[in-house]
């Protein structure tokens, strides 16, 4: 939302794929595989890639990614990826006009609870407490899109389903009732 140059916001997967656009349109080699290993010892910069091509570069940018946060209940390492899913960007379009649920108060479950609405029929957004931690942007952008319902005050208590996921029960935080919502993802 506050990136320079885009005065209407812009979602991550789209400014990654305007990068990578530009960096080719300026001659840019893009090449893709895991670097294994880099020699900062002397410039230009010895990358091995894989584990076996070298590649010489005058300019190294680490970027190490991010990992999951995973909730630690039992049924949710049991349907991953049976319904239960780390990334709405890698797996949303699994659930295309479906249900699904998403767990978070941040800029990313924001983020993902956006662009998971452009493909579901209804986005279940699950907050354990009565704010979000988003920037007030993403807090807007979430409030005024129709097809998310934002359950304040809810953690998960349980995903439900025995092979695929066909639901979650949620616990309120204030006065500990269950409620269940019907989804086929979770993320």
């Amino acid at each position: 939302e506050n990136y320079p140059g885009y005065p209407d916001g812009i979602m991550g997967p789209a400014m990654m794929d305007n990068f990578k656009k530009q960096a080719q349109r300026l001659g840019a080699d893009i090449r893709y595989g895991i670097v294994t290993s880099v020699d900062f010892s002397q410039r230009p910069f010895k990358c091995i890639v894989d584990d076996q091509k070298t590649i010489m570069a005058q300019a190294v940018i680490i970027a190490t990614g991010a990992s999951a946060k995973w909730l630690g209940i039992p049924s949710e390492q049991r349907l991953n990826g049976s319904g239960v899913s780390a990334c709405a960007v890698c797996d949303g379009f699994f659930y295309r006009g479906q249900d699904v649920a998403i767990v978070g108060a941040g800029d990313t479950a924001c983020e993902e609870a956006s662009y998971l609405a452009k493909l579901c029929k209804k986005v279940h957004m699950i907050v354990r407490k009565d704010t979000f931690r988003a920037s007030k942007a993403m807090q807007q952008r979430v409030l005024n899109t129709p097809n998310i319902e934002v359950h304040f005050n809810h953690e998960t208590d349980e995903i439900l389903g025995d092979t695929m996921v066909s639901g979650a029960r949620l616990k309120n935080t204030l006065d500990g009732s269950m409620k269940t919502i019907n989804v086929t993802g979770f993320f």
